[in-house]
């Protein structure tokens, strides 16, 4: 909050209104005093209680004065005395839990209002309120009333009712009995017919009406604008089955990572909510409802608010909303009129989200498939990598088709595989037909945190695929695949072109050379003369064929063959697997050491094949021998001493 403005000073008003309200029980509960000054108190006894915008309205009747030895039943009202409509906040009401037919007092400083064209005057700011126990009777009704959940009516009043937006139905919104809701969960389960059928489209009006507890009588209409998965929270799973979650479970260490299926949904107003559905087991079903659901409008009932977040708090999700705004089509606008030329797009972009999560047991997200794409569905902007590197702005996300040439995970001890951060070293036809200044292949990171299908890590292992790489965010000179970043192996079916060349590769891929360009944590193209070769640390070892275990044991049994613990089974055509570092001169760097590791299948690679007769040779044999093009994934560059470490790889 800015230091002297109007919202710090608000919220220390509101700090001392609390701390006032949290004295003043405290000291009614321990010295059981009340002001000597009866005249200021308010004293009414309750006829009706029902709800409204989260707020408890209590029709009473007003009373001289109550009485100390009778019960509230026995209390003789005059039908003379006046009627009141008192309002209590949230908080007074949790702790009152007042009844129809209890007494309050509410002591200064109460405030009568009187409104136009209504005869019964409001009562409001009510904080210091206190129900009154006139007898025995009285506190043993209190002490089993508590144990039974009271229904207290809700009135639904929308927004477009408010401003008087719509003619709506008044049918809908006027049957008291069925819009009963009871405190207790068990009584959620039964719900009217009518009561679904109201469908709102507006998510801040459903907030407001409904309340963060959840949404039992509407349903909302909103669009879902992207479909992804994110990692489902900590120590507890979600059993699903078919739609419809469980039980929670604590996971174990043992449990495949589970992910939550999620919907970014925007509504007519330009409002976005984030919905949690039901947690998978697998991710392979996201591109199907990808395809299904994305640009489709759908209702959302049986939900409730999990939190309210704001872009300080969550820079990623906010930058997914970015790239959607603004809208391609007008939006209404709350307060308006709603006719065509109101609706405007000239609005600021949302600055909080509210993020929703199912009822337990319970989802209700109704999606029309069968309906035409929403004309407010923003389909991802593809682009070429060649216009992505040339973007000046921070945190944007980016979606584009790229050839993946090479993959590494990065090392991270105590951490298991699929956990692990990926580098992707990808390139398209923008970059492989530049001839200077930008690169021709460049890094994505893929975050732990980005959900992965089995099916794209298998496709990633296999060989070099063509991967769509939707809403990635672009900043800092980096391509990192983050929370609600989706990688596809087809193409989706709407996304805009934006003249970005998608056709796959048609000759061979080019490299980089290295030269005094090259970064680390990169691959490049390299080139020079062998000047040494470190003979001490050269060293060799076998391997399992099958899962490429590098700690192979003596077998129990037979002394001279191999055991792999990993597959319990006797290896017996080991692949042999050695290490090499030798030193190069290359031109491109002639001011650097340029040192390369081989670590790999020696007959896989051009240096190892042409060193391999070290064992047997003298090493003086292939000092002064040319090498290249060999690719190689650039380790570090130092300038003291000015060194390049590289490791010779193959591309997918």
């Amino acid at each position: 909050l800015c230091r002297g403005g109007l919202a710090e000073r608000l919220c220390r008003l509101q700090n001392r209104e609390r701390s006032a309200i949290s004295f003043w029980r405290h000291q009614c509960v321990s010295d059981d005093k009340t002001p000597s000054d009866k005249s200021s108190v308010l004293i009414v006894k309750i006829l009706e209680i029902f709800e409204e915008c989260t707020i408890q309205v209590a029709i009473c009747q007003q009373l001289e004065q109550s009485p100390v030895t009778l019960s509230p039943e026995d209390a003789v009202i005059s039908a003379e005395e006046p009627i009141l409509k008192v309002l209590f906040t949230k908080e007074t009401t949790a702790h009152l839990k007042s009844r129809p037919q209890d007494v309050i007092h509410i002591y200064p400083p109460w405030q009568k209002l009187l409104l136009q064209n209504a005869g019964v005057p409001v009562i409001m700011n009510t904080y210091f309120s206190r129900k009154v126990l006139l007898s025995e009777h009285s506190e043993a009704r209190e002490k089993t009333s508590g144990l039974t959940k009271m229904l207290i009516r809700k009135n639904i009043i929308s927004l477009a009712q408010t401003f008087r937006l719509d003619d709506l139905d008044d049918k809908l919104h006027q049957e008291p009995s069925d819009n009963q809701v009871a405190c207790a969960p068990q009584l959620h389960n039964k719900q009217h017919p009518l009561a679904l059928s109201a469908v709102n489209d507006s998510l801040l009006d459903m907030v407001e009406s409904q309340g963060a507890v959840g949404w039992r009588e509407v349903q909302v209409r909103v669009v879902i604008q992207r479909v992804y998965c994110l990692p489902a929270r900590e120590g507890y799973r979600s059993h699903t089955q078919g739609n419809k979650p469980l039980c929670a479970t604590p996971g174990t260490n043992s449990d495949p990572p589970k992910v939550r299926l999620c919907l970014l949904v925007q509504d007519a107003y330009g409002m976005f909510s984030e919905v949690w559905l039901q947690s998978l087991s697998s991710t392979d079903d996201t591109e199907q409802y990808c395809r299904r659901w994305e640009g489709k409008s759908c209702c959302l009932a049986g939900m409730k608010i999990l939190q309210r977040t704001t872009r300080g708090r969550a820079l990623g999700l906010f930058s997914l909303i970015d790239s959607l705004w603004p809208p391609v089509v007008p939006l209404k606008v709350p307060g308006q009129s709603q006719d065509s030329e109101m609706m405007t797009t000239k609005l600021p972009p949302p600055s909080f989200c509210y993020i929703l999560t199912v009822q337990s047991g319970e989802i209700h997200v109704e999606v029309d498939e069968e309906e035409q794409i929403s004309n407010l569905y923003q389909p991802p902007a593809v682009h070429g990598l060649k216009e992505i590197l040339q973007i000046n702005e921070c945190n944007e996300r980016c979606s584009f088709w790229a050839q993946v040439l090479y993959r590494r995970l990065q090392t991270k001890h105590n951490v298991p595989v699929d956990q692990r951060d990926i580098l992707l070293f990808v390139t398209d036809s923008t970059l492989q037909n530049v001839v200077h200044g930008i690169p021709k292949v460049v890094a994505v990171s893929v975050t732990a945190s980005c959900v992965l299908g089995m099916e794209i890590r298998e496709a990633l292992s296999a060989g070099s695929q063509l991967v769509f790489f939707k809403d990635a965010l672009w900043g800092n000179g980096r391509i990192i695949c983050v929370e609600r970043t989706v990688l596809l192996l087809q193409k989706p079916l709407l996304c805009l072109a934006a003249g970005a060349d998608l056709s796959k590769l048609t000759g061979p891929v080019r490299l980089d050379e290295l030269d005094s360009t090259t970064q680390a944590n990169s691959i490049c193209a390299l080139r020079g003369t062998v000047v040494g070769v470190n003979e001490s640390t050269a060293f060799s070892w076998p391997t399992c064929d099958r899962c490429g275990n590098g700690k192979l044991e003596l077998c129990p049994q037979d002394r001279e063959l191999l055991y792999c613990n990993q597959c319990s089974e006797v290896v017996t055509t080991p692949v042999l697997k050695m290490q090499l570092e030798v030193f190069l001169s290359c031109p491109s760097r002639s001011q650097s050491t340029v040192k390369v590791k081989v670590w790999q299948r020696p007959a896989q690679f051009v240096l190892l094949t042409m060193l391999l007769f070290l064992q047997t040779y003298e090493v003086q044999s292939v000092l002064g021998k040319e090498v290249g093009l060999l690719n190689c994934y650039v380790h570090s560059v130092t300038s003291h001493p000015n060194c390049v470490a590289l490791e010779e790889i193959v591309l997918l």
